[in-house]
């Protein structure tokens, strides 16, 4: 059965950022409903990431108020966003090269663990249950990718496509409720790509996680997104369904060129 989109659980109030002089967002407004894929764009530098960034705790706003799921603050923690469902990956791959792709999944689990360190390097009792436990977890993320023939192969050995959707495995492990891609199939060829839509997709559909989305592709924006917010220069210029910021003759000028 196909999702329904539901009510506002991420509500972002007049949010600006500055750094020093420069300023990253500036008065920016908009909400996210639960089980929609909710798609960022803008040029370079529009501040995109940024917005992430304050959504997950990276960054902290000067001003703005973050309501998520009823609960209004100014500002975000990273292990406060971890610990109520928000997932991330990131522009610039953030795996750890050396380890193989089943151990960079499993620390998407970390937060789950709840016996200790000593526990766990005896690998005794609760330990040893819990570590079936999560691994069963991970198993289940790895099928749902289709990387089991990569499960045991370092990171630091795949080709970017694969470690792209490593990282997605890494986010998907801590079972989110909201999770949050930055640029997920930049430098992706076209067949990498189409996988990547279709796994994006599919952990909506199917697990009903809803998902704000960075990407430069605007096929795909328009392909996959139920909503789409529109910066430039740290500002926002546009909003709503994408037929409608497709149209927009700001967005026109300021992302897609006039000659589109």
């Amino acid at each position: 059965m196909a999702r329904e989109i539901g009510e506002v659980i991420l509500d972002l109030q007049n949010i600006s950022l500055r750094f020093g002089g420069v300023k990253a967002l500036t008065d920016i407004s908009f909400n996210v409903r639960e089980h929609e894929i909710r798609a960022i764009i803008g040029p370079n530098g529009a501040g995109k990431s940024s917005m992430l960034n304050v959504i997950n705790g990276v960054y902290h706003p000067q001003e703005g108020t973050i309501i998520f799921r009823g609960e209004k603050r100014r500002e975000m923690e990273p292990h406060m966003a971890a610990s109520q469902g928000i997932a991330r990956t990131f522009q610039n791959i953030a795996l750890f090269k050396g380890m193989t792709v089943l151990d960079n999944i499993m620390t998407g689990r970390n937060l789950m663990m709840k016996t200790n360190f000593l526990h766990h390097a005896l690998f005794w009792g609760k330990a040893q249950r819990e570590e079936i436990e999560h691994r069963k977890k991970v198993e289940e993320v790895i099928d749902f990718l289709e990387i089991q023939s990569i499960r045991k192969t370092p990171v630091g050995r795949l080709p970017y496509g694969l470690q792209k959707r490593v990282e997605l495995a890494r986010a998907l492990a801590a079972e989110p409720s909201l999770l949050l891609l930055d640029e997920p199939m930049a430098g992706m060829n076209v067949e990498e790509k189409q996988d990547m839509c279709r796994f994006v997709l599919d952990v909506n559909d199917q697990f009903g996680t809803t998902i704000v989305l960075i990407e430069h592709d605007m096929g795909v924006v328009m392909d996959i997104s139920d909503r789409v917010v529109v910066l430039d220069y740290g500002k926002k210029i546009g909003d709503g369904a994408p037929d409608e910021v497709k149209n927009d003759p700001k967005v026109i000028e300021a992302y897609l060129g006039t000659s589109h």
